[in-house]
């Protein structure tokens, strides 16, 4: 198609908005609690709400936008990205305002699937797929880093009702602008039937499952019973039906599933680190909340950096496997140089060479692990692969939270000691140190030696 840049640039123009939203919310809390009466509970369900709903209906989102049309969905997405957001940005109670979270998470499940796929089928046998799939993960870091700073700005500047505002003129322009610019791409083979009980037992089994990793409380556990029930549930109806939310025989697939395996144990490794460091700067160093949030831009402005310069490149040089080997060298690296934190540490030298090469190698890999887990989708397909790919992340943040938060929680104890913090921290990272190792006998194991994806045209076609 003409002007692939051009729908590029918006599509990734949407994903650097989703997440620079998330980012801003959870620093405007602090003020958002105290005007709506907010305790830690009720502002804990701010997130809550946004991953059980974003997680429970991404593998949905996916095979929706297959059925209806990528476009179709993304735009609606978006519209109604922008519609909730303005009655977040007027909401008078907390509980308006975690109804809106979730319809966040909802408009969320339906941009993220059809987005990636979108750029997916833009650059379908272009050269190009590189760069665009390095650049996407780079607008992603570079939400991240600008949340960590706008948010705050934004907050202070124009009151945390701002965070939410904000986003309806641009859900509503975007809406708009896609219809220029991005192509009307449906499946050419439109099943006759939708599975109806899949959609059901996926959407149940995967937000319950996140709520259990999620929610540290007595019910956890029969509420992840419940999930694992439903999930074993979903996988029987799969091999069942005549047209199943997802084909069990994707899973054949061994480039894919190599990319989906070494995504979940990456942000697994990765995402708690964006979580203890707050806590251990503010907590531990004395950090100001906007000195903790500038000492971490480092690893965001660092994956977009490399993304954008090196990943892209370097794949189409070195091909999937050395590519993402060598990135989760640089993570486990990096993880591991966390082990040296003390009551005493400093920013440059204890801090600052961890952020670097941890960043540095999710910039090499987040390109070749997205075309990894997508790449062999046929084009019926691709709504689905983004959906299970985007699922896979979710469930590994919170797996990655939730495992290793307790690690510290169990070290440290009911100790506020600083050198009982730091105990706990540096297990933390020690677990995040040992997920990144996994990561990288992941990729040496199941990632093919070819540059490319092959291409097995009996499974593609399946």
């Amino acid at each position: 198609m003409k002007n692939k840049w051009a729908a590029f640039s918006l599509l990734a123009t949407t994903q650097f908005v989703l997440i620079l939203d998330s980012t801003i919310v959870g620093i405007a809390m602090p003020p958002m609690g105290r005007d709506l009466n907010m305790n830690a509970q009720d502002l804990s369900w701010t997130t809550t709400a946004y991953a059980l709903v974003f997680g429970g209906l991404l593998l949905l989102g996916g095979r929706l936008s297959d059925y209806m049309g990528k476009r179709r969905m993304f735009i609606a997405g978006m519209v109604l990205f922008g519609a909730v957001s303005l009655v977040g940005g007027l909401a008078s109670s907390g509980g308006v305002l975690i109804a809106v979270r979730a319809a966040q998470g909802l408009a969320g499940a339906l941009v993220a699937p059809a987005g990636m796929s979108l750029v997916m089928t833009i650059f379908k046998g272009d050269p190009a797929l590189n760069k665009a799939m390095g650049l996407w993960g780079a607008v992603g870091a570079m939400g991240a880093s600008a949340g960590t700073v706008l948010g705050g700005l934004l907050t202070d500047w124009f009151g945390w009702r701002a965070v939410f505002l904000v986003n309806t003129p641009i859900g509503l322009a975007v809406g708009a602008l896609a219809l220029v610019l991005l192509p009307s791409v449906r499946s050419a083979e439109r099943a006759e039937g939708f599975d109806v009980l899949g959609a059901i037992t996926s959407t149940a089994g995967l937000a319950l499952l996140i709520y259990a990793l999620v929610d540290a409380s007595e019910t956890s556990l029969g509420v992840g019973a419940l999930a694992v029930v439903l999930i074993v549930a979903f996988l029987l109806i799969e091999r069942r039906s005549a047209n199943p939310l997802v084909p069990l025989n994707v899973f054949r697939r061994r480039t894919l599933r190599a990319g989906n395996v070494v995504m979940f144990l990456t942000v697994a490794a990765m995402q708690p680190v964006g979580f203890l460091l707050p806590l251990y700067t503010q907590f531990v160093l004395g950090y100001s909340a906007t000195q903790s949030g500038l000492s971490m831009v480092a690893i965001p402005l660092t994956i977009a950096l490399t993304a954008s310069l090196l990943g892209g490149r370097m794949l189409t040089r070195y091909g999937l496997r050395t590519t993402t080997v060598t990135g989760m060298a640089f993570i486990a690296a990096g993880t591991a140089l966390y082990l040296r934190i003390d009551v005493t540490s400093d920013y440059l030298t204890h801090l600052l060479p961890s952020e670097l090469l941890s960043g540095f190698g999710f910039g090499l890999l987040i390109g070749a692990v997205t075309i990894a887990a997508t790449s062999q989708a046929a084009p019926e397909e691709s709504g689905m692969v983004s959906g299970l790919f985007n699922v896979t992340q979710q469930v590994g943040i919170s797996v990655g939270i939730a495992a290793l938060i307790a690690i510290a929680t169990t070290v440290t104890g009911d100790s506020a000691a600083p050198q009982a913090l730091v105990s706990g921290y540096r297990m933390a990272f020690l677990g995040s140190t040992v997920l990144a190792v996994l990561g990288l006998v992941a990729a040496l194991t199941l990632l093919p030696r070819l540059k490319t994806p092959a291409k097995d045209t009996a499974t593609v076609s399946a």
